[in-house]
């Protein structure tokens, strides 16, 4: 269970904009910048980091349906 979590928390740090470690990046990028970001660029990124996140578990998806049926 605890291995569980471990992979959890990792996964949730990744810079994806849809998870905590895109929000980090993004906090990282204004402070760099010395501004905010638009609230039009926080969007595109975050449906841009929603459609990695889809792919990404598409991608496990249809990995563990190619070992189930032994191709």
């Amino acid at each position: 269970m605890a291995l569980f979590s471990v992979n959890l928390a990792i996964l949730n740090l990744l810079p994806i904009p849809v998870l905590d470690g895109g929000h980090l990046a993004f906090l990282l990028i204004e402070v760099y910048r010395g501004k905010e970001l638009s609230f039009e660029t926080r969007m595109r990124w975050s449906q841009v980091g929603f459609l990695i996140l889809i792919g990404i578990m598409v991608l496990a998806l249809s990995n563990d349906f190619v070992r189930l049926l032994g191709f």
